[in-house]
């Protein structure tokens, strides 16, 4: 009857979730013993050791109708060598010191003590548990310098983290999840130079000039030089023998050859000739024949894009390690660029879809009911009270009074009490040291006692007695393959009203001419109080589109069968004349600015980002 009346309650709990969740009766105990994917909860792999901390990934369903929990794996300070935990420890002084934060040096040791506990470092490792092993809920997050530390103290269930932990390599890595505020990670800014002052840097010295705007061309003249551009370079791709098989009919070329590398090109062939055109188009067809510019979407194989995906898969966007165990023929600049152009193509969307119809079908979250069996490492006692999830049962100590001691004339190990209403079994067999029922609830959660003791359990290390009053180590970037995002994500939201008058005003803000010309300013009070006059005629005149007249499919592919290109030799090897731009080493160091040639043409990845002055 039990049973069916708790499917009945489990029904009723999926079809019906605004009935339950908020209530206080049999349907909270259904929410609290309901975990769901992100979840950070306790399992236990064995009585008598502290439980586990972990965070639910994934929950799939075996062939014997088991559900698995796919858990991303956090681990305690007992857990790590001693050497570490002194390298954490110099963090923590270091932190301290930035904080200048008094409160940490009044704390009282016992919290000292017990802060330590709360510290957790997170890994890359994944692994799968089964979910009936998990025992409870827990909160972790991400350690904000801004909060205080003793917080953590206040609440139950609470543990922080900053560093991350490699469990193969025997590492200790900063977590990159930080957000830098301060005055060392702010800009030095020059003063304004006055008027008519000269700046006496070497300018050349700090930047390349690669386009002027105050040139002698028209904005006509250069698109129809870079039509030019993008002829020349379809007509490179069908000379070349891979792109005509990579690209086998004219759309494919003249679409790869309008991407923005052959734009890129032809600007920079602009600005290279003193922006004189007849230079500029003799330039764009050299003796050699037609220059071609390929980004790194045509120059990778579809094998490397296979191991791409692949790699992006299991690593997530930790491009230096896609490199070390993927891709060590390609640089950090092609994969990063790479990247980047793939999320703009059609497999990334396919991708995306298949995922989240894979994340349909998975389980979204499961019940898991009180666990009730006894422990192990009970001692002998007449009330023997119920293990439970969660916060409840074995939280409570019994009324004064109404416990019973057992033989063992030992006190707790912990708070030193005498007398309590449940007595477990603790450390070596031979000491016959014994837990009362807080304490060990706190040594199962916590992985420590609450009190220093010889056997607390934790590895003493050379450090041990000057340890940092809380011991946190000092937060700065690192890359974890797999991090927990415990921030919040924001973003700049365009309002209405400029999205319309970009539309409106098109023919004041010139956003074509003012691309070229990035130096002039622009006034937005007069563009706003010219929308503001043209907005209630709008709707009245919409603004005309442009015709485009495309010849269909059909009559371009009977055109190439009736004029086929004509069988070519092999084409001899050019051992001194190949053109290094458009090939990619072999091996290289990771540093964004060397490598392959970039999307952006003879600009490197740094310059176009902002990274490079």
């Amino acid at each position: 009857a039990a049973v069916l009346t708790q499917l009945r309650q489990r029904e009723r709990e999926e079809s019906h979730p605004s009935t339950w969740r908020g209530s206080q009766g049999p349907g909270a105990v259904m929410a609290a013993n309901m975990y769901r994917v992100g979840d950070y909860v306790y399992f236990e792999n064995s009585s008598s050791n502290p439980l586990l901390i972990r965070r639910i990934e994934e929950l799939n369903k075996t062939a014997n109708g088991n559900v698995e929990a796919k858990v991303v794996c956090f681990y305690r300070r007992r857990d790590i060598s001693s050497t570490l935990i002194a390298l954490a420890d110099k963090h923590a002084r270091e932190l301290e010191e930035e904080m200048e934060n008094p409160e940490m040096a009044d704390l009282p040791e016992k919290q000292k003590h017990q802060l330590r506990h709360r510290e957790l470092f997170l890994s890359r490792q994944l692994e799968s548990l089964p979910a009936t092993h998990i025992r409870g809920k827990c909160c972790v997050t991400l350690l904000n310098e801004t909060e205080a530390l003793k917080s953590y103290l206040d609440r139950e269930d609470a543990f922080f983290y900053s560093l991350v932990y490699d469990p193969q390599q025997k590492t200790l890595l900063a977590d990159k999840g930080e957000i830098r505020v301060g005055n060392k990670f702010q800009a030095d800014i020059t003063d304004l130079l006055k008027e008519g002052e000269d700046d006496g840097r070497d300018l050349e010295k700090l930047e390349e000039k690669v386009w002027d705007p105050n040139s002698s061309l028209t904005e006509k003249q250069i698109d129809q030089f870079l039509v030019v551009a993008r002829s020349v370079g379809t007509f490179a791709r069908a000379l070349d023998c891979s792109s005509s098989v990579r690209q086998p009919s004219l759309h494919m070329s003249a679409a790869a050859a309008s991407r923005d590398i052959t734009l890129f090109h032809a600007m920079d062939t602009l600005h290279a000739t003193g922006y004189d055109m007849t230079r500029a188009i003799a330039a764009l067809v050299p003796q050699g024949g037609p220059i071609l510019c390929r980004d790194e979407m045509e120059e990778w194989s579809a094998s490397e894009a296979n191991l791409f995906e692949e790699a992006l898969e299991k690593y997530g966007k930790d491009f230096t390690d896609i490199q070390q165990d993927f891709l060590p023929w390609k640089s950090l600049t092609s994969i990063i660029e790479y990247y980047y152009m793939w999320k703009t193509t059609d497999r990334y969307v396919q991708q995306k879809r298949l995922k989240a119809a894979e994340a349909e079908s998975k389980l979204k979250q499961v019940y898991i009911p009180n666990y009730n069996k006894p422990n192990p490492n009970q001692l002998s006692n007449n009330i023997k009270p119920a293990l439970v999830n969660g916060a409840a049962g074995a939280m409570v100590p019994g009324p004064p009074g109404s416990g019973q001691t057992p033989s063992l004339g030992r006190a707790c190990e912990s708070c030193y009490t005498s007398s309590s209403y449940q007595w477990y079994s603790w450390g070596p067999p031979n000491m016959q040291c014994r837990l009362c029922a807080s304490c060990w609830t706190y040594w199962k959660k916590y992985g420590g006692l609450k009190m220093p003791t010889r056997l607390d359990g934790e590895r003493p290390g050379p450090n041990r007695s000057s340890m940092s009053p809380h011991g946190l180590p000092r937060l700065h970037s690192g890359s974890p393959k797999f991090a927990v995002k415990t921030r919040q994500a924001f973003y700049l939201q365009t309002n209405g009203l400029t999205q319309m008058a970009r539309r409106l005003c098109q023919d004041i803000i010139r956003p074509r001419y003012l691309a070229r010309h990035p130096y002039l300013p622009v006034n937005t009070a007069a563009i706003k109080a010219e929308c503001a006059l043209r907005l209630p005629d709008g709707p009245k005149k919409p603004l005309p589109l442009k015709p485009v007249e495309r010849k269909p499919l059909e009559s371009v592919v009977r055109y190439l069968e009736a004029h086929p290109r004509p069988a070519k030799p092999d084409p001899p090897i050019r051992g001194g004349t190949i053109s290094t731009g458009s090939l990619t080493p072999i091996k290289s160091s990771p540093i964004l600015n060397n490598g392959s040639p970039t999307i952006l043409g003879k600009r490197s990845y740094e310059q176009h980002n902002g990274l490079d002055g």
